[in-house]
């Protein structure tokens, strides 16, 4: 370990103020690029977390090494690694397109508690490196990962339509496009003067938005088809 930080590692107020900050920046950098990007936790939202996991690892150590009471020195981190799962889950959400967004938001959050606690505990160097591959993944690979990952959105098409027969111009039009079709339910539904109509649940895999509005409208233009909407 680097000696320039030895005057961290001490239970002093300069040691201990300087923890409390670098946590704050810590988190800071890390909550910034959330912040730039609208994410739903952003720049405070991870100083606090940081700032609040390094108080929690300081007040352990104070009651162990200044207080001298027997006490297990990683019993507070361990509640904060355990807690801080249920202020990640409220920024995961499943939107209509069925896709899970604020998963690295979520990770960022525990990700900065960690580092809180690492500073905390007077690993300076290990949380500053930590912070820089945080960065690092977040403004750099995501680049990477936009560029060869192929995105695939998961679709599910409402289609209500006249007659059971419908269904085999509807899927023909999906194959048409060369479009992977992952669900079919298929329903029927009771009207007046017992007369039926149909509707099917179609579940497709779909790499663009312009794939997406191609499909709906072929399908809508049929005659059969009374209603298409994405659920």
């Amino acid at each position: 370990m680097l000696e320039m930080f030895d005057f961290a590692r001490e239970m002093t107020i300069l040691g201990v103020t300087f923890r409390m900050v670098l946590a704050a920046v810590c988190g800071g950098m890390i909550g910034l690029e959330r912040e730039i990007k609208r994410r739903p936790a952003g720049f405070r939202t991870h100083i606090l977390i940081s700032l609040g996991a390094c108080t929690a690892i300081l007040t352990n150590l104070y009651l162990y090494q200044v207080q001298h009471l027997f006490t297990d020195v990683s019993r507070l981190g361990a509640q904060v690694i355990a807690g801080i799962g249920f202020i990640g889950a409220g920024t995961i959400i499943v939107t209509r397109r069925q896709r899970v967004k604020g998963l690295t938001t979520a990770a960022g959050l525990w990700t900065s508690a960690i580092i809180g606690l690492t500073v905390g505990s007077g690993y300076v160097e290990c949380a500053i490196f930590a912070t820089l591959m945080v960065l690092i993944a977040e403004l750099i690979l995501v680049k990477i990962e936009y560029k060869f990952a192929r995105k695939i959105n998961d679709v599910n098409l409402f289609i209500e339509y006249g007659h059971s027969i419908s269904i085999e111009d509807i899927v023909g039009i999906v194959k048409s496009l060369k479009i992977n079709m992952t669900t079919l339910e298929i329903n029927r539904i009771s009207g007046e003067n017992d007369t039926h109509r149909y509707c099917a649940v179609l579940g497709v895999e779909i790499s663009n938005q312009t794939l997406d509005r191609e499909l709906i409208k072929s399908i809508n233009q049929l005659e059969d088809v009374i209603s298409i909407e994405e659920i």
